[in-house]
Parts: structure tokens; sequence; C-alpha cells
């Protein structure tokens, strides 16, 4: 019998719905919680390649969520880890571990490679990034977000609105589940939509996932969503997301964070914020500046400001 027996008796999938996961190529940018839920869903139904994206280690402080790992794989990064464990979940599946975030110079030649972008990464700086990535070169871009015991998962792109058409600006506040804290069956149950939409566009399933947001509020037991298929894009984007590799010399790199909040700065070539602060800035001199911040939040507002104020501005994913 064979492993995808199961789901291939859905007359939606079949011999012929099982050729094409095998011919799927995805990208995966995180290997946190969700990523934790969706990987061996995706490489159980046979997806046959992924390419995987994270840069950080496995922690303690997150196995009761990030359930791929075990006490023994604390401090390996996270790619690696996935990829073994996947490999011997299924070894029809080709996993190509990447301990590094997916916003380099290779980014945008590696997205337009791809059938589908998973964004798991947990930073909203790289999903407005990604979804610029995927809206440009037309590729479907699945994302999820959580904190606590909520969050919203979406299709994106590859024909559908982008992630800026229904989220034009960042929300008031924001924080991280390091911060904020987070239940694990919470970001289990996102990242398995996660994979359920990711497959569902891999397959060509009607209706599609793309153009669809999800919302899940575990502690209030409501589950609900709205199509957005008609989201006009913004008419001018917000700041750019720009990784480390994309700084020019010429750029005024800020770092917003206070020395007790980050003691080394974003990058070699960042500065603290100017003694008469973010009114010192101007758009006279046509210099680049690029804030950065913990979260993205902060960086996007002065981004906006002096935009606002005739400048050039953009935003460091840190």
């Amino acid at each position: 019998m064979s492993r995808y027996d199961r789901q291939m008796r859905l007359p939606e999938i079949g011999s012929e719905g099982q050729a094409r996961l095998a011919q799927s190529q995805v990208l995966v940018a995180g290997a946190g919680g969700l990523g934790a839920a969706l990987l061996p869903l995706l490489a159980g139904a046979g997806v046959g390649h992924i390419t995987l994206y994270d840069p950080d280690t496995v922690a303690e402080s997150n196995l009761h969520r990030q359930t791929l790992y075990r006490m023994s794989d604390l401090g390996r990064p996270k790619a690696e880890v996935a990829a073994e464990t996947l490999a011997r979940l299924n070894p029809d599946c080709h996993i190509a571990p990447r301990a590094e975030p997916l916003l380099s110079d290779s980014a945008a030649d590696a997205v337009g490679e791809a059938d589908l972008v998973i964004d798991a990464a947990d930073r909203v700086t790289a999903t407005y990034a990604l979804s610029d990535l995927c809206h440009a070169t037309n590729t479907p871009f699945i994302s999820a977000a959580v904190t606590g015991r909520a969050g919203h998962v979406g299709g994106f792109c590859g024909g559908a609105p982008s992630y800026r058409a229904v989220f034009p600006d960042m929300p008031p506040t924001l924080t991280s589940c390091d911060a904020a804290g987070v239940m694990g069956p919470a970001v289990a149950t996102l990242g398995a939509l996660q994979a359920q939409m990711a497959l569902s566009v891999l397959l060509g399933l009607a209706p599609s996932p793309l153009g669809q947001m999800l919302t899940l509020d575990l502690a209030g037991w409501r589950i609900g969503g709205f199509r957005f298929d008609e989201a006009p894009e913004p008419e001018t984007n917000g700041p750019a997301i720009l990784a480390v590799s994309q700084l020019s010399p010429t750029d005024l790199v800020i770092d917003l964070r206070s020395r007790d909040e980050a003691p080394v700065p974003a990058t070699p070539q960042a500065q603290r914020l100017p003694e008469g602060g973010l009114s010192e800035l101007n758009g006279e001199t046509g210099q680049r500046v690029v804030f950065a911040c913990a979260t993205g939040l902060r960086a996007w507002r002065a981004a906006q400001d002096l935009r606002a104020a005739g400048g050039i501005a953009a935003i460091l994913a840190t």
C-alpha cells in the first residue's frame, strides 16, 4: 500500500494530484513553532522539494511549541535539525536547509523559481518583504502570525492581493512571542492551517485559499474569516524592508534601540539616534536612511515620518 494511499483516495487528489505534489518546490521561511507544525505535514503529504530558511538555533524555552526538536538538539541550527527529522519522516521529500533568513541578495531568484512561499518566520518585517517579492514574481504566498492564544493565516499574491493590500500599515502596537507569551496548541493549529492552504494551492483545489483570511481566537473560542479578492493594492507602498546584504555604504543606518535594549548595534554601520532625535533627519541630502528596531514597528513609524518629510527611508530586517 502506498504511503499516500489515504489522501490519494480523495477524488480531488488521486494519482495526478500526488504527482503534482512530488514535483512541487516550496520555500519555507521559519522553522519555529509554525514551521514545526506545518513542515511534517508537507513532507508527510509528499511535497517533493522544500527549501527551509531559518537563522536560529534550538532553544529550550521554545520546545513547548517547537515540537520538531528534542533536548539533544539544543544549540544546533533549527534548519539542519528539521531537515534531518523530515528526511527520516519521508525520504521522498528533499529538504534543503539554509541557516539564514529568506532575505538576501538571492531571495528574489529563489522566490521566482518556487511554486509557493510560506511565511512562518514570526517577524512582521519579513512578512512584508516576502509579500513584496511574491507580488513582484506572481508567486503564491501563505502567511500566519500568532501570539498568546490568537492569530491569523491568509493566502496572498499569486493572482490574489498582496499582504500590503490587506495590511497597508503596521498595527498601533506590536509584540513578540518572547515578550507576550504564546501557547503551543494555538501555534500548531495555525501551522496546520498553513499546511492545508499550501497543499490546496499546490493541488489547485477550489475555492482557492489565495484571497482568503482565517482568524483564530482560542481565548474566546471564536473562528472567523473573510475573502479579500477585490482588495486594492495601496497606491504607495510603505517603506522597503532590506536585508543587511542589501545595505549600501552610503546608507545612514539608525538603530532606534537603546544601548540597554541592544548593546550591539544592528550592523557595524549602524548609529544610534542623533542627539536631536528624528527631527535632525531630513530629506535634503538625498541620503537613504535605514531604521532598525526590535520588532520593526518603531522603524516603520520613523521611516513613514521621514518619507512624509520628503526623505528616502527604509527598514532593516533584524
